[in-house]
C-alpha cells in the first residue's frame, strides 16, 4: 500500500455494548490497544489497515455474540485538510505514549546506578531489572504497533530503552565479577564437633 493511500483509507467503527460491563471495558481496551480515535460516544476511526481490519474482526464478533451492536464502514478520505488532522491527531496521541515511556527511563538508569554503587550487583538484582526491562520492551513495541504515522517521538524512545539494554548488561557484567571473585566461605565447625574436640584435649 503506498503512503498516500495509508493516509486515505479509514474504518469507521460503531460498538454499542449494552449493559454488559465486563465487554464494554473490554471494547475499550482494545479500541485504545489499536490506537483509535473517537469521534463520539461509541464510535472512532483508525486507519485501514490488515492487521486493523483483522483485530477488528475479531472484536466485533465478540460484541455481536454477546449481544451488543457492531459496525464498520470503510472510507476514502477526500479532504487533505481532515487527513492531515487525523494524522497529527494520531502522532500527538502516540508521542504522548512515547513521553511516558521516555519518564519512566530515568529511574530504572538510576537504580541500576544506586545498586552498583552500594555493591549490589547481585544475580538475584539482574533477574528483578531484566524483568522491569521487558516490561518495557512490551510497552514500546505495543505503542510502535499503533504507530501508524511514524510520531517524532519513537526514536528518541526506542534510543531510551536500548540505553537501558546497555546498562543492564553493563550491570550483569559487574554481578558476574562480584561472584566469581567472592572468596569462597571457610567451612565452620558445627559447634557440637567443636565440644567434643574440646573435651577429648
Amino acid at each position: 500500500m503506498d503512503v498516500e493511500r495509508e493516509r486515505r483509507d479509514w474504518v469507521l467503527v460503531s460498538i454499542s455494548t449494552g449493559a454488559v460491563a465486563s465487554l464494554r471495558v473490554h471494547v475499550w481496551r482494545q479500541l485504545h490497544k489499536l490506537g483509535a480515535v473517537y469521534v463520539q460516544q461509541s464510535v472512532c476511526i483508525l486507519p485501514d489497515r490488515p492487521a486493523v481490519g483483522q483485530a477488528l474482526a475479531r472484536l466485533l464478533a465478540r460484541v455481536r455474540d454477546q449481544g451488543g451492536q457492531a459496525r464498520t464502514l470503510r472510507l476514502q478520505l477526500s479532504d487533505p485538510q481532515e487527513i492531515e488532522a487525523l494524522v497529527a491527531e494520531q502522532r500527538t496521541e502516540r508521542d504522548a505514549e512515547y513521553a511516558e515511556v521516555l519518564e519512566r527511563v530515568p529511574q530504572f538508569l538510576a537504580e541500576l546506578q544506586q545498586e552498583t554503587a552500594r555493591g549490589r550487583a547481585t544475580y538475584a538484582e539482574v533477574e528483578e531489572s531484566e524483568a522491569d526491562l521487558e516490561r518495557f520492551a512490551r510497552w514500546l513495541s505495543a505503542i510502535e504497533a499503533r504507530d501508524y504515522f511514524q510520531a517524532a517521538g519513537g526514536d528518541a524512545a526506542r534510543a531510551a530503552v536500548q540505553d537501558c539494554r546497555t546498562a543492564l548488561a553493563t550491570f550483569e557484567q559487574a554481578a558476574l565479577a562480584a561472584d566469581t571473585t567472592a572468596e569462597p566461605a571457610r567451612p565452620a565447625w558445627p559447634a557440637k564437633r567443636r565440644l567434643r574436640a574440646a573435651d577429648q584435649d
